[in-house]
């Protein structure tokens, strides 16, 4: 039998208290942070980079980083998107071509 550990991050983050997504400066633009049906790679990298970019400026990144990263989620969340999630030890919720294209580049 096989353990998996999962890191846990210490923050701040109340995850009943969803407010701090307010002041996020991704407020409205979905579609750099999720990605559209057969998205080509190429494309994907544009995207993401265009999200980064925007996190990268923003005042909540940490609590959104800790959030994507506790629940597991898809997309790019306080700069990560959930390829780098899975390599910092986190586990990811998703479909079966997701984990297989992170397990191929892991």
């Amino acid at each position: 039998m096989t353990m998996t550990m999962h890191r846990i991050e210490s923050t701040d983050v109340e995850h009943t208290d969803l407010s701090w997504m307010g002041n996020g400066h991704c407020q409205g633009q979905s579609a750099l942070f999720f990605p559209p049906l057969a998205e080509r790679p190429d494309s994907r990298l544009r995207r993401e980079a265009a999200a980064k970019a925007i996190c990268a400026e923003c005042p909540v990144q940490v609590k959104c980083r800790a959030f994507g990263r506790t629940h597991h989620e898809y997309g790019v969340w306080g700069g990560e998107n959930e390829e780098e999630r899975v390599m910092a030890g986190y586990r990811l919720n998703a479909p079966v071509g997701v984990r297989k294209r992170i397990t191929v580049h892991a």
